[in-house]
């Protein structure tokens, strides 16, 4: 059967390429020991270790495809990890060689693509879009160049007729998981590096898509000269026909490192016989036990000579206009960010608002839940300060603290989503796309008018139906608040979405905070009943500062007058006492709201040291 796959278009230029190799390679699992070790800093015990992998020797070549097999916990991820440069160096004992030199991995994460077994793609995003501001934060020369580069792509993956149909995934029903595989590697292809490397890109996929995936990869490797290694669990008879070197695993030590036809002379060297209609490499991995183990301290002699002979073929491949980089080529090559910082926060904030208009739980719910809200606590505190009393005054004092609980906790809900985001931020920065300071800057930018909306669907119903302070300068106030509320809510939330692994974990340490400020706000206790070991927690109370806010707007400056008890006909409480009471300030209008945006930014930069923090640790 034809495979639908375009001959890719290289353009005319000769591609630098990249060999491979690593020279006894381990890596182990920190114990709890060593990972406490400074401080047992007296002496240095050894503790036995379990290695992932050891003493691995291996080679990848330009111009050919590389599969690393084995059986399940061979450590096939984690080779695969370590040539990414996913895991720090540090933490490696062996080398890993690039072209015979020791790897930059700063620069060789930029100058190759990673695509990992689980497609981090944005669903509601379409294909096209998804390649296209993959390609505006990667390539330099802007929108043109990036276009140009997005459509030769989708006619090299075969996605036209999917370019403009929603990537899907989850609960967004969308294109097909083949479909979404070719797209993930697209995402990593639009820069075009020399040196691609995959995670299972067979996992999930049936046996055609599979094997357009492989095919997909084989006519790079001819026609582009790319070194291309992917590890593999189960490959079909057609798929292992595509594989030009073959390294299997068991154990964490190296089987066998060579051609499948060396693979099979190595089999029946130790005696074994591959029986009809089974998978050569199916059975290589079954009879792992049997098979000599391939190292550098004792290399078989007899296939010496055979492997030698593959070198000089993809010598020949060199010579048919693959060039080989060296060591400085690629340090001169490794690319700075692609866009200004200007341009970049630009890229990131379309990308945003797409994402958040598409999102309905985000956007129209939202929309939705403002205004609904806002027309249903009106008409319930309709009118409530009517009459003069103490129930008056604690039901609009009731009212201001619903409204506050009701604007902090319903901002959570973007957790899942700042959760699914972050994913692909982790990936991205991981390969240099951006920096982190920009994608920050433009998710903060991205929600200010859309908050803003929020805050005055909920604002405009609730304020003249519940009959709050009639003017204008009130109303604005008022309305002002509500979205410093918003915001801090939302800077709360992608503050501790940048921190929690889980999004159980996330609901269950905000719901608690949010318990928290609520209680210590001065609502429930004022602040001199507070205990002073707890009074912190005043301060920090997202719940004080605006609920302040709105005593103040409404029962402060030309409010001050208002009568809101009386007795026989003579006023007990004024408006103005009853803030003296609360031992509120007029001054505090103002200096509460330059607190409530210092908690904005705090949580912001928060946010941005912790998410800066992930990614140091992901590059070293």
């Amino acid at each position: 059967m034809e495979l639908p796959v375009t001959t890719p278009d290289s353009g005319g230029k000769k591609k630098g390429s990249y060999t491979i190799e690593t020279k006894n390679l381990s890596y182990a699992l920190p114990s709890l020991y060593d990972e406490l070790s400074w401080i047992f800093c007296c002496k240095n015990r050894k503790r036995p270790q379990k290695f992932i992998i050891k003493d691995v020797n291996c080679e990848a070549r330009p111009g050919e495809i590389t599969a690393i097999a084995g059986p399940s916990g061979a450590g096939k991820t984690t080779l695969l990890e370590i040539l990414a440069g996913k895991i720090s160096p540090t933490k490696v004992t062996g080398e890993v060689l690039v072209n015979g030199h020791p790897v930059n991995a700063k620069c060789f994460r930029r100058l190759s693509g990673y695509v990992t077994q689980e497609d981090a793609l944005f669903p509601l995003l379409t294909v096209e879009e998804t390649l296209m501001y993959s390609a505006l934060l990667r390539l330099q020369g802007g929108k043109k160049e990036a276009a140009n580069r997005v459509g030769v792509l989708i006619k090299e993956l075969g996605l036209e007729q999917v370019a403009g149909a929603r990537v899907g995934g989850g609960s967004n029903r969308g294109i097909s998981g083949g479909e979404r595989r070719r797209v993930s590697i697209g995402v990593e292809l639009v820069h075009d590096p020399a040196v691609i490397l995959f995670d299972e890109p067979t996992s999930g996929l049936d046996s055609a898509s599979a094997l357009h995936v492989i095919a997909l990869l084989q006519v790079m490797v001819a026609h582009q000269g790319k070194t291309i290694v992917l590890t593999i669990h189960q490959p079909g008879f057609r798929i292992i026909e595509l594989f030009d070197r073959l390294v299997l695993l068991s154990n964490g030590g190296v089987l066998h490192n060579g051609s499948l036809e060396y693979l099979e002379e190595r089999i029946k060297f130790s005696g074994l016989q591959i029986p009809p209609h089974i998978n050569m490499l199916e059975f290589a991995i079954d009879v792992t036990g049997s098979i000599v183990i391939h190292t550098s301290e004792a290399p078989n002699v007899h296939f010496h000579i055979k492997d030698h002979g593959e070198k000089k073929e993809g010598l020949r491949k060199d010579d048919e206009g693959f060039t080989i980089s060296n060591h400085n080529d690629m340090v001169e090559k490794c690319p700075s960010y692609a866009n200004s910082y200007v341009e970049e926060i630009s890229i990131l904030g379309g990308r945003f608002c797409k994402n958040i208009f598409r999102t309905k739980q985000l956007f129209a719910t939202r929309i939705i839940q403002a205004l609904v809200a806002g027309f249903i606590l009106g008409s319930i505190f309709m009118n409530a300060d009517n009459n003069l009393g103490q129930v008056a005054l604690q039901t609009r004092l009731g009212f201001f603290a619903f409204s506050l609980t009701f604007l902090l906790s319903t901002m959570t809900e973007g957790l899942p989503i700042f959760l699914q985001e972050r994913t692909i931020f982790m990936r991205e920065t991981s390969r240099g796309a951006y920096r982190v300071s920009s994608y920050v800057v433009a998710n903060t930018i991205v929600f200010l008018p859309f908050l803003l909306m929020v805050g005055l669907l909920y604002t405009v119903p609730v304020y003249w139906l519940v009959g709050l302070r009639g003017s204008m300068d009130g109303f604005l106030y008022f309305a002002m608040v509500v979205w410093m509320v918003l915001l801090m809510s939302n800077s709360f939330t992608a503050c501790f979405s940048a921190l929690v692994p889980t999004f159980i974990m996330g609901t269950s340490i905000i719901a608690g905070l949010m318990g928290s400020f609520f209680l210590f706000s001065g609502y429930f206790l004022s602040k001199e009943k507070i205990p002073s070991y707890w009074i912190f927690m005043h301060y920090l109370s997202l719940f004080k500062y605006p609920f302040e806010c709105f005593l103040i707007n409404e029962y402060g400056g030309k409010g001050g007058k208002r009568c809101l008890e009386s007795e026989r006909g003579e006023c007990k409480l004024f408006a103005i006492d009853f803030l003296k009471q609360q031992d509120l300030k007029e001054s505090l209008k103002w200096t509460n709201l330059a607190v409530m945006l210092s908690f904005i930014l705090g949580y912001r930069v928060t946010c941005y040291l912790i998410l800066w923090c992930r990614c140091y640790r992901t590059r070293n």
